[in-house]
């Protein structure tokens, strides 16, 4: 009598391959799904300046003074959020808010700037009765650290 071997489960070969295929599938994939995961913190940052840019619009469009330089603009706070340390505003308008908690030395206490504009597309000087057209979210030349810039919401890269 003659018995034939069936085979009661993978080889070693088999395993080793499935395991290969898990960890190139996974070197390709864990970057991205980090990058995401620092853009969607990053949303709330970009929320943190809500507050201070409706008051500093609504401060220039009723026609009033801007505060002095050095005073309080009325919107600062400290830590709002997990991702958010400080928002503090300067003189003419422009709100910076510092980063927070992402566990990342590279973005941690990092800057990101929205500067409010006038009809020309230049910075506010801080007259009174200028209308503010537009702003600028994630301007290098106004203090975003460039280290930010692949991790701004494309609405926020200057």
């Amino acid at each position: 009598m003659r018995r034939t071997r069936n085979q009661a489960g993978f080889t070693i070969i088999e395993l080793m391959g499935v395991i290969m295929i898990m960890g190139v599938l996974t070197a390709l994939v864990l970057p991205s799904v980090r990058s995401n995961a620092v853009r969607a913190k990053m949303s709330e940052a970009i929320m943190a300046f809500g507050p201070c840019r409706n008051m500093i619009s609504e401060i220039y469009l009723s026609g009033s003074d801007p505060p002095p330089p050095g005073e309080k603009w009325g919107c600062e706070i400290d830590a709002p959020s997990n991702y958010v340390g400080v928002v503090t505003v300067d003189y003419p308008g422009k709100i910076r808010v510092v980063l927070q908690g992402f566990l990342d030395g590279r973005l941690d206490t990092k800057d990101i700037t929205l500067t409010p504009l006038d009809n020309t597309g230049a910075p506010l000087d801080g007259t009174a009765g200028v209308a503010i057209r537009s702003w600028r979210c994630g301007s290098i030349t106004d203090g975003t650290d460039t280290t930010l810039l692949p991790y701004l919401p494309n609405s926020c890269r200057g």
